[in-house]
């Protein structure tokens, strides 16, 4: 997944929240009975959960031990500099409102994105059949190669963070994104499982992994260009880690230090922090490439392919939606 520097990765499935949110009160009441796959998931910002290697949550699903995503592997949507002129916009083919919701390209050159609006649709209609009891959508048609990969759901006007929940180990595409729509929409701990009237003020974020290298020096990333992911020894002599996704550090103002001690608090670190402690953190740097799709443009996006290319997965019953 990239070059290494000085240290090896531990190359082990994890899976965590990926924001660095504080859970917001939220109207709506929890439905009973929702459940999502795998058992129990990780958090955007909540408790320290152990990162011991082969530990994590007892309820977490084949994919990987699931830890909390600032308590234990945290992390978070990762919007990067926009690629390079020439380098083109969004995915062939799609309807207008989608294509414009690509986001940049991770990394110098004309790379093309993987990350697509299709991604962010197929998650949107995993949560709806979820939610209205009908079978899963079809198999999608974008690629389903292996990647780390985050699922974020904000809500309302303020987008305020509704669930995120990813994973570190590299997962087909398809069975990802299934997995991890429902956890994070029903599995974060921190909030209430969603809810079928909740859908239409939603935005879905698909965070797709790449370029880990691990780095010697705890400074060694960019604020708003690097996810972290760090792994250190607490107090009691266990093994935590802890992950912000890279645009987290970016929108809550922090500079290195204040983004390296947050995680070590989130992980459940409850020494004071000296700088000898920090340079005994292990630190892997990645990047991610993300697109963010509200409620509304997955409705257009859908009806777009759905009427005009006659591809893409079944239309739910839009009359739901209304």
């Amino acid at each position: 997944m990239g070059r290494k520097r000085c240290v090896g990765g531990d190359g082990s499935k994890m899976a965590a929240g990926c924001c660095g949110v504080k859970k917001q009160k939220l109207s709506s009441s929890p439905p009973s009975g929702s459940a999502g796959p795998g058992g129990g998931g990780s958090r955007c910002g909540g408790a320290a959960a152990a990162a011991a290697a082969g530990g994590g949550d007892p309820g977490a699903p084949a994919a990987g031990p699931r830890l909390n995503g600032l308590g234990a592997l945290a992390g978070g949507g990762c919007a990067l500099s926009p690629p390079p002129p020439g380098c083109g916009g969004g995915p062939a083919g799609l309807a207008p409102p989608a294509a414009s919701l690509l986001s940049s390209s991770p990394g110098p050159g004309c790379r093309k994105m993987v990350v697509s609006a299709e991604m962010c649709c197929f998650c949107f209609d995993v949560l709806y059949c979820h939610l209205y009891g009908y079978q899963p959508p079809r198999s999608p048609r974008f690629t389903n190669d292996p990647y780390p990969l985050f699922v974020t759901w904000k809500i309302g006007r303020d987008k305020r963070l509704r669930g995120c929940i990813g994973t570190f180990s590299a997962m087909n595409l398809h069975s990802g994104l299934r997995e991890y729509t429902l956890t994070s929409a029903l599995k974060d701990s921190r909030f209430p499982p969603m809810t079928r009237d909740e859908l239409p003020r939603l935005f879905c974020s698909v965070s797709l992994l790449t370029n880990f290298e691990d780095v010697c020096d705890y400074m060694d990333w960019e604020v708003g260009v690097h996810g972290i992911r760090i792994e250190f020894i607490n107090e009691k002599g266990s093994k935590r880690t802890a992950t912000y996704l890279p645009e987290v550090a970016k929108e809550q103002g922090w500079d290195h230090i204040q983004t390296i001690d947050s995680l070590l608090r989130k992980g459940g670190y409850k020494a004071p922090i000296t700088n000898e402690f920090r340079k005994t953190i292990k630190l892997t740097r990645y990047r991610s490439e993300k697109m963010t799709m509200s409620y509304t443009e997955y409705l257009a996006h859908r009806q777009h392919h759905h009427f005009q290319n006659g591809i893409g997965h079944p239309l739910p019953p839009y009359n739901h939606y209304s």
